[in-house]
């Protein structure tokens, strides 16, 4: 008796279920997606820049209106902006579309610095309500972090010694090919005897 019961609840279960997710498959809103990134360049040996750029993708199936971009998360006392502004604001963001922000800043403080992720607000024709939502954080940044310079690939090493490299190549490949009996002439050489 309580198989058929229980799967009569599961049937149940199972409709309603759809039942909400074609419901909310179906709800025309904007779903805002925002990917912050940052990256460090050395302008001397006492102050480094940080590039901040922002994107935000609409990936819901209707417009998002007045939105705004804040990434306040950058100390006053240790970070300048040098270009850009770390407000943005549009008109609207169509489902389905990008909008890209991207600052500079500048910093002669050495340490390690975890940022918070950038607010995004945003407005839906059907609620009164301002809408929001966060970037991704950025990974820490190491602050004018000493680093050991880079190895570079020496391709003038390449362009001066590859045409040496390249006729020693040849030489040991004809040597081998001399120097190794073909297949053919030992069966060849067994057939006379």
């Amino acid at each position: 008796m309580a198989d058929p019961m229980m799967k009569a609840l599961t049937a149940i279960a199972l409709i309603a279920s759809l039942l909400v997710c074609s419901s909310l498959a179906s709800s025309d809103v904007p779903f805002i997606v925002a990917h912050k990134k940052a990256t460090l360049n050395r302008i001397n040996s006492g102050a480094e820049r940080v590039s901040v750029t922002i994107d935000i993708y609409n990936q819901g199936t209707s417009t998002a209106y007045d939105v705004s971009l804040t990434d306040d998360g950058w100390p006053s006392d240790k970070f300048s902006v040098i270009s850009g502004s770390t407000t943005k604001s549009w008109e609207k963001l169509d489902a389905g579309g990008i909008l890209s922000h991207t600052f500079e800043l500048e910093t002669n403080t050495k340490g390690v610095f975890a940022g918070e992720p950038a607010v995004i607000k945003f407005c839906v024709p059907t609620k009164a309500a301002l809408q929001e939502a966060l970037s991704t954080p950025i990974l820490p940044l190491d602050v004018l972090a000493d680093r050991p310079p880079e190895q570079k690939f020496e391709w003038r090493l390449l362009a001066k010694y590859g045409s040496l490299i390249s006729v020693i190549s040849i030489i040991v490949l004809f040597v081998y090919l001399v120097a190794t009996p073909s297949k053919s002439s030992t069966k060849g050489s067994k057939k006379r005897r």
